[in-house]
């Protein structure tokens, strides 16, 4: 299964994504964010897309699909959202359903990385 991940802001997210990184079976990685979020690192090989997170939610949402088109190899993806606020999530979300691809929710928990 791929992972997407979108890295924005909020205490502690990044380290969500990273460890969802580090502990998942991932086949590919592919990180989402703005300038800031190209300092991110991680010891596992992952694509980072650089997207403006200060668009409105229908430009944002087209910025996505069509730096996302292309990119996913299977039918579905391992989607983080831990990062972001809801404006982010919503646009991301919608672009990934209109690829089409399905979505399952991904969490690093004390038990390990969970499907939600």
């Amino acid at each position: 299964m791929e992972l997407v991940a979108l890295l924005s802001t909020g205490k502690g997210t990044w380290a969500q994504v990273s460890g969802l990184i580090k502990y998942g079976e991932w086949d590919n990685i592919i990180i989402l964010g703005n300038d800031f979020a190209q300092k991110f690192t991680s010891e596992k090989k992952f694509e980072f897309i650089k997207i403006d997170l200060d668009k409105k939610l229908v430009e944002l949402r087209d910025e996505f699909k069509e730096k996302l088109k292309g990119k996913i190899r299977g039918t579905e993806v391992a989607l983080s959202i831990a990062s972001g606020e809801g404006k982010e999530h919503m646009a991301l979300i919608s672009a990934l359903i209109n690829l089409p691809v399905g979505i399952r929710f991904a969490a690093l928990t004390k038990e390990g990385v969970v499907d939600l």
